[in-house]
This record gives structure tokens, sequence and C-alpha cells, in this order.
């Protein structure tokens, strides 16, 4: 009898763009044991597939990869972990009008080369668009398409809806695109129903203190 191993998580994608979501695979980032979802480089690959970063043609041929070559893909893990946390400390400075840390600032404009160049315009239908060079030896594929977004989103018109979700042990990164830029909370159903928890407890506390 064989197992089937365990079941790919599926990742929340409802940053509002690809370098937060990147951000937010850390779960409870304010708790004192934050759950890390990228606890390996197949969660990686699954992120970016399900982001829609790479197809699955391209994350069967990292997972392959990644398998013969485990050491590089451990060290391409690291520096997925090490970006994604420069990326969530510059984005939760500026969503909290603070300045971010200029060494996570560099951190991304070294990655930004190593993306950038792999950028290439090609025909799309009636007009062109942006591909990605195919590296078939290129465990960290999946980080160059983050890099251009973060840089896309510093420095673009949406950094103004950048938010931080108002429950102190979460800590999400999205864009607040409501038409009144009201949105509090990175899922109303989750850390906004928590919050009116709290909120009615409190509430009948201190009527019962009354």
């Amino acid at each position: 009898m064989t197992s089937s191993g365990p079941a790919e998580h599926v990742f929340d994608l409802s940053g509002g763009a690809p370098c937060l979501d990147f951000a937010n695979t850390v779960g409870g980032r304010g708790r004192e044991t934050p759950v890390e979802r990228l606890r390996g480089y197949a969660d990686l690959v699954a992120w970016s597939r399900q982001a829609g970063l790479v197809d699955r043609r391209r994350a069967a041929a990292l997972a392959r990869l990644a398998a013969e070559r485990p050491r590089e893909a451990a060290r391409a893990l690291a520096a997925a972990v090490e970006l994604r946390e420069a990326l969530f400390r510059v984005f939760a400075s500026v969503a909290t009008d603070r300045r971010p840390p200029a060494p996570d600032l560099e951190a991304l404009n070294r990655w930004l080369p190593r993306a950038l160049r792999r950028l290439r315009l090609a025909r799309a239908g009636e007009g062109f668009a942006w591909r990605w060079v195919d590296d078939p030896d290129a465990l960290e594929a999946p980080l160059w398409p983050v890099a251009r977004s973060a840089a896309e989103l510093l420095t673009g018109p949406d950094l103004a809806a950048l938010r931080e979700c108002a429950d102190d042990r979460c800590r999400w990164l999205f864009l607040d695109r409501t038409r009144n830029h009201s949105r509090r909370w990175c899922d109303m159903k989750s850390c906004g129903n928590r919050a009116k928890v709290r909120r009615h407890y409190r509430r009948r506390r201190a009527r019962s203190s009354a």
C-alpha cells in the first residue's frame, strides 16, 4: 500500500499583489509562535504555482531539479525566506508610515538585476507582453516575479492602498481596494470576526462588572 503523502497547503492569496502574498506565507506574525508555510522547497514551488507565477510544467521541472540537487534547493529556499522577510519589513514599514530599513531595501535591489535581466518582450496576440526566460537550472526562478512585483508596487500608485491587518497577532499585508478605503482586516471572516468576538466579550464583561 502506497502513501500519497501530505496534502499540499492551499495558500491565501488575498494580498492583492504577488509580493504581498509572498510576505504573507507566515501565519500569525504577531504571535509567540508564527506558522511558517515555506518549510521546504516544494512549498515554494506550490506557492508559485498557486499564485500563477509558474505554470504546472515549470513547477514539475523545478520539483525534479530540486530532487536532483537538494543542497541547491535548500539554498534557494533560504534565499526565498531572506527575501520574504526583507519585503515584509519594507512593506510593513510603509503601511505604518515608518521609514523602511535601508538593508532591506538593499536586499530587494540586489534581487532586481537578477530578476529583470530574465525578462524579454514577446508577441502576444495583436500586441506584446513580458515573458520570463525559461532557465531550466534556476531554482531561484520563483523569486524573480516576486522581486519585480515588489518594485512595481513600491513605485506605483497602489502603494497608497497598502495596509497591515489591524489584528496585531496577524500583521498580514494587503491592498485596500474598497471604495471608501475602510478595510482594516486581511479577512473579515477570520481576523475581523475574531475582533468582533473580542469586542463583544469585553462589552459583556464590562456590563457584568457594572
